[in-house]
């Protein structure tokens, strides 16, 4: 695989290159590492590599691979340096600045969401709240009054808002995607369970809980058929049936 690059951050000899042409599981799995180096309650400045993907929940060799892509090998016998690694996985993630975020839809879920103080640590900030409900047209919500969506274009241009959360029922969703396409967010985090037509240059990430509750219930399902089978045995945590 080739990997671009387009030298690197300012005044950090070794720091990633910007930008390697990451594989999409090593992204994903980026936030992960993020999340367990600011989680580290010992003050150390160096991590393991074993360490790093305990904490992380990957084994280790994955690990190391994933960091290859970003230029950062740690050094045998002594690890990675914190500060850096998160430095470098930082500015991949684009979290050098903070991302303002606007959220659509406030009901049980969005208001859940609005209230959310956990995204500030992590380089977000929503900034604006729309609603269609007039009934929901004032009402504060964390700091931030919720405002028609008429006004998404206006205030999407205002606060260079660059992120687009939908938290509205499907029947709604695509409405709003092209709303905020029209004021210019190309990227949209959809919680609403549809599939969303938009352009090219518009990223479009989907969580679906419900989704996720039927694959749990597809292991759970297949748990309990493989201990109803006779000569079932477990490999690697999985029930498995002998001769599978």
């Amino acid at each position: 695989m080739s990997h671009q690059r387009h030298g690197s951050i300012p005044g950090r000899p070794g720091a990633v290159t910007a930008f390697p042409d990451l594989p999409e599981a090593t992204i994903a799995r980026l936030p992960e590492y993020l999340r367990a180096l600011h989680n580290l309650d010992d003050g150390a400045d160096t991590i393991s590599s074993e360490a790093l993907a305990t904490a992380a929940g990957v084994n280790s060799a994955k690990l190391r691979k994933d960091l290859s892509h970003l230029g950062s090998y740690g050094t045998r016998g002594v690890g990675y340096d914190v500060a850096l690694l998160i430095e470098q996985i930082e500015y991949v993630l684009g979290l050098d600045e903070r991302r303002a975020v606007c959220l659509v839809g406030v009901g049980n879920l969005g208001h859940a969401l609005a209230g959310y103080d956990g995204f500030a640590s992590r380089g977000f900030k929503i900034v604006a709240l729309f609603d269609a409900d007039p009934a929901k047209i004032g009402e504060r919500i964390n700091g931030l009054t919720v405002r028609h969506i008429e006004e998404l274009g206006r205030i999407a241009a205002d606060e260079s808002i660059a992120i687009g959360v939908i938290a509205t029922p499907s029947s709604a969703a695509q409405t709003v995607a092209d709303e905020l396409v029209s004021a210019g967010v190309t990227s949209i985090l959809n919680f609403a369970p549809c599939v969303l037509s938009v352009p090219a240059n518009v990223d479009v990430r989907k969580v679906d809980l419900a989704v996720e509750l039927q694959i749990l219930s597809f292991h759970e399902h297949r748990k309990a058929s493989l201990t109803a089978l006779p000569g079932g045995r477990v490999v690697a945590g999985t029930q498995e049936a002998v001769g599978s």
